[in-house]
Order: C-alpha cells, then structure tokens, then sequence
C-alpha cells in the first residue's frame, strides 16, 4: 500500500536521515582509503619511494650540498635544512594525487567507483585521507633520519604538533590541487611528464639557502612563494636557524599566518573546482 507524505517530515525522522547520510559518507571515504592503503601491496615500489625518498634527501641535501652552504652565525645547516625538507616531501605528494588519479581513470576504476551508490566526492577524500596518511610515514621517517644527522625540536611539545599539524594541513591543501589536475590530464603519461615542474617550486624558496642572497626579482617570488612561508613556519615552531632578511615581505615575516592563508585558500578555490571536475569532466 502507498503512503501519500504531507511533503513535511517530522525534525527526529530529519535528523535521522541527515546522520544515515553522514554515516554513509564517511564508510564510504574510510573504504576508498583503504582501498588505496590496500593498492600500496600491490606496488612495493612506491612503498619503498616512500621510505627511501626521506632518506635520500637528508643525505644528499645535508650532506653533500651542505657542506658548501654557510649558514648565519654559523647555525648547523642540516638543523636549519630540515624544516625545508618537511615542506618539500609534503608539496610533492601533488604529484603523487595527481598521478594516482590519472591512473585510475586510465584503468576505468573511476567508471566503476561512479557506477556505485556512493556521493563522488566521497572517492576524492578518501584519495585525500590516503595521502595524508602516507605523507604521515613519510615525515615521521624523515624525523627520524633528522634525528640521526643532529637535528632537534628547541622548542616544546606543543609548538611540535602545531608545525607538523601545519604540514597535514598544507598537504591536504596541496591535494585537491593535484587531485584537480588529475581530472584535467588525460593519461598517466602526461601525469608523469609535468610531475617534474614541481622542483622549481620548490628550488626558488628559502628550503635550501636563505632568500636575502637571491636577485632582487627571483628573491621576491621566492619570499611569495607559499612553500617559503611554510618552510619558515616550521622553523619558527621547531625552533630551528632562519636567516630572514631585514625587511622581508609579509609572508615571511608572519608564516604561521601566511601559511594557514595560503592553505585554506588552495583549498577553498580547488576543492569545489575538483569535485564538479569529477563529476562532470571527461575522466
């Protein structure tokens, strides 16, 4: 027998609803994470990437570009370098979203996931969640090679877990940017192609040498350029060496502030760009 509805639905049945739905989203992006944490079995190479990456970087960063980078008032290089290193290995998980998505989509695994009962935006979080998680790993490994070579927190716990839960917000950020290209690229050739651009971004900072050496242009896109504000947010809340120039631009001279700013606009312009993407692009 049909139920003719007054179109009005009493505020408890609502409210039921609305947590049913919000329970089924939240499994839903659980289990793309895992999915994704599961493909990593599959792929030892990856695994691998992401503990030998950490490693490599302290290495030849710290010790081999160095020991001919001097540092002001004599201050360790790798103690100021490492902060940098964080900010690096975060930005390049773009690639990595970028990337995982493309190829997806090459293997029609993103038809599959469109074809089941679940809110699309739910696959992209879950993508999100499980980059988050890796990136984890790959920081705490860094760490702990950071610890190795000399490098240290001067400052307290606090200040600790407010730089490295600065890095998860920054690298979530940075996710729905590669998440974003990844519906915009067609295969994981070209992926693979641009993956590359993202040193510069990097290189033109402070990650490595400090700004006030730069050319007067190069030096204000570095000190513009949201990885700088990041790296010097995180020297600031380690404690670590910064050589800051004497009348730096706003973004170096308040990071925290920058950073959080940069953040949460990448994620205001290209969260709801890859999701309608996602859901309306060709991949």
């Amino acid at each position: 027998m049909t139920t003719i509805g007054t179109g009005v639905e009493p505020v408890g049945v609502t409210d039921s609803v609305g947590l049913a739905r919000l329970r089924w989203r939240v499994t839903d992006i659980l289990t793309i994470c895992h999915r994704n944490l599961l493909q990593l079995k599959h792929a030892p190479g990856q695994i691998v990437g992401t503990v030998a990456f950490p490693l490599t970087a302290v290495v030849l960063f710290g010790y081999v570009f160095g020991s001919a980078i001097p540092i002001a008032e004599g201050a360790n290089y790798r103690a100021y370098l490492m902060p940098g290193l964080f900010v690096m290995s975060t930005v390049t998980t773009l690639v990595t979203a970028m990337i995982t998505l493309v190829g997806d989509s090459d293997l029609g695994v993103m038809d599959r996931f469109r074809s089941m009962p679940a809110e699309r935006s739910s696959i992209l979080f879950g993508q999100t969640l499980s980059d988050l998680l890796t990136n984890a790993v790959s920081l705490l490994v860094m760490a702990g090679a950071g610890l190795v070579v000399g490098w240290r927190v001067q400052t307290g716990p606090g200040s600790a877990l407010a730089g490295f839960g600065l890095l998860m917000l920054l690298q979530f950020a940075i996710s729905w940017v590669g998440l974003f290209l990844g519906t915009v690229i067609r295969n994981v050739q070209t992926a693979a192609k641009l993956g590359p651009l993202i040193m510069p971004v990097t290189m033109i900072s402070n990650v490595f040498v400090p700004t006030e050496g730069m050319p007067t242009v190069l030096r204000t896109v570095a000190e513009w350029n949201p990885v700088s504000a990041s790296v010097a947010a995180c020297r600031q809340l380690f404690g670590n060496p910064a050589s800051t120039a004497v009348d730096p631009a706003w973004p170096i001279a308040h990071p925290i502030i920058a950073t959080v700013g940069w953040s949460v606009l990448l994620i205001v312009i290209f969260m709801p760009l890859a999701i309608r993407r996602f859901d309306t692009g060709p991949n």
